[in-house]
């Protein structure tokens, strides 16, 4: 069975949206925003012992961003936070674009992505679904 959620962030042009599907697995998150929600990156974080200390959890992550795209630059910290806190595999497919982005607008959406994530780990349903690290550790 697959389970999905969703998640939202900001408002109007800086709004983004975690669409989740949680399968016995992993999860495959889709991080869509701003003004054309396309593909622009897909990020494969798998979570792992750390290395210097066994008991950390940490990730080895693969990056495929399309040509010319910087979406992977927020796909990559977002698959890695959530693998991190669920112990499982975590795809994220980002595409997020805002013309003529400022600085401010894009630290503004960052922001917004991560609160996003923020309302995913936080929600009893995530809670219900990993209730333990699976990883080995």
């Amino acid at each position: 069975m697959v389970e999905q959620m969703i998640f939202a962030a900001g408002e109007g042009r800086l709004r983004i949206e975690l669409l989740v599907s949680v399968t016995e697995d992993g999860l495959v998150v889709q991080l869509f925003g701003g003004e054309k929600p396309h593909v622009g990156a897909v990020v494969l974080s798998l979570p792992r012992p750390g290395l210097n200390d066994l008991a950390k959890i940490s990730c080895n992550t693969t990056i495929i961003p399309l040509l010319g795209h910087k979406d992977d630059e927020v796909a990559k910290p977002v698959a890695e936070e959530i693998a991190v806190k669920c112990g499982k595999p975590v795809v994220v497919v980002a595409g997020i674009h805002i013309e003529h982005a400022g600085p401010e607008e894009i630290k503004m959406l960052i922001k917004n992505c991560f609160s996003a994530v923020k309302l995913l780990t936080g929600s009893p349903t995530f809670a219900a679904i990993m209730p333990q690290c699976d990883i080995g550790i």
